[in-house]
């Protein structure tokens, strides 16, 4: 329970943020779930145009600090090892 004036502001202002930065990770785990379904169907070129999304996402999450900037580099790196291995192998031949 806030004692002081400055305090209550501090509660308000803190649930406000925590609230803003919860939908931009939600926002960020949607986004990474939709690019890997399109990974494991193997559509490429969807998966590039999501793979920007994704990538540019965790970018803006990044500067504002919503997550750490080594995260988010670790993240969209290991996201296109995995554009890269999809575009490695060919897709498998339909019958």
């Amino acid at each position: 329970m806030p004692n002081t004036k400055s305090a209550e502001k501090r509660v308000r202002s803190n649930a406000r943020k925590a609230a803003h930065n919860k939908s931009i990770k939600s926002r960020l785990k949607t986004l990474e779930k939709k690019y890997l379904v399109l990974i494991d169907a193997g559509k490429v070129d969807e998966a590039k145009a999501a793979y920007n999304d994704v990538a540019s996402a965790f970018d803006k999450a990044a500067k504002v600090g919503v997550v750490k900037k080594e995260k988010a580099s670790r993240k969209r790196s290991r996201l296109q090892l995995r554009l890269n291995k999809t575009k490695a192998t060919p897709a498998p031949a339909a019958k």
